[in-house]
């Protein structure tokens, strides 16, 4: 029979403790599980219950921001602008990649909810994790324009109908939700140097908002430097980063469009 040896610390603890936030009449009170853990503390992570209520709570977030301020303090997660736009509040919730600050109570379904941090990202603690690797795989794609034009007061044009090609790339604020959802990015990324490794729907997406981009002059450059059987080729279409996306982008097809313009380019021996 095989043995298959987990890493340490890897097993979840489910006999947590359990707090409650403050109640009054008419309290509507909702449990959540909370994936609990400290490196430093050398023990096994841990799923905490908290009995919140819920009145007048609309957004997961708030829910959160309200165990740290009336049941446990020592709670640690990211946020900071509410509003959708920083993407410094993803985590897992209720099993699916998402905002806290724009996935809504009444979006949950009845039930515990249970959030746990972004999957597959080493654990700084408790819901917060490290995307050290998600950013240098984002820079490795060179994400600003290269431009000849070097006079900062030369406006460089761009026609209605090329600028609309970039609407759906834009739009990502690099929230990590979609490249932590996704399967072949789990499982080809172990080469050592994240810029080697398999780049993730995000970065991807990136890399094609810039191809896109008519003012840029390094087209050929950029696809040459992901013609790489790991960087672009391990996308097998499974869709979580579509699925997952809170700003509804499709990482999935702008990768699909990288592959295209790969076949179709003139290359130096033809």
């Amino acid at each position: 029979m095989v043995q298959l040896t987990l890493p340490a610390n890897s097993k979840v603890r489910k006999d947590g403790r359990t707090y409650s936030t403050k109640s009054g009449d008419g309290a509507k009170m909702r449990r959540f599980r909370l994936y609990r853990y400290d490196p430093d503390s050398g023990e096994n992570p841990r799923e905490d219950a908290y009995n919140v209520d819920v009145s007048g709570v609309s957004m997961v977030l708030d829910a959160l921001i309200k165990i740290k301020a009336e049941a446990d303090p020592t709670v640690t997660f990211r946020r900071s602008c509410r509003e959708g736009v920083c993407g410094s509040c993803a985590m897992n919730i209720n099993g699916s990649n998402t905002l806290a600050c724009t996935k809504g109570m009444d979006e949950l379904g009845d039930g515990d909810v249970t959030i746990y941090p972004l999957p597959h990202q080493p654990v700084v603690k408790d819901l917060v994790t490290d995307l050290t690797k998600f950013y240098e795989q984002h820079a490795a794609i060179e994400p600003f324009l290269h431009s000849s034009v070097a006079d900062d007061e030369t406006e460089i044009h761009q026609t209605k109908e090329d600028r609309e090609k970039l609407d759906g790339l834009y739009e990502c604020i690099l929230c990590a939700c979609c490249s932590t959802s996704c399967p072949s990015y789990w499982w080809n990324g172990d080469k050592g140097d994240p810029k080697e490794e398999y780049l993730g729907p995000a970065a991807l997406l990136q890399a094609y908002r810039w191809i896109s981009d008519s003012r840029d002059e390094k087209r050929s450059a950029r696809l040459d430097a992901l013609d790489d059987p790991f960087k672009l080729y391990r996308c097998h279409t499974i869709m979580n980063c579509a699925q997952v996306c809170p700003k509804g982008l499709n990482p999935a097809k702008a990768i699909a469009e990288i592959r295209k313009l790969m076949v179709n380019r003139p290359r130096a021996s033809d």
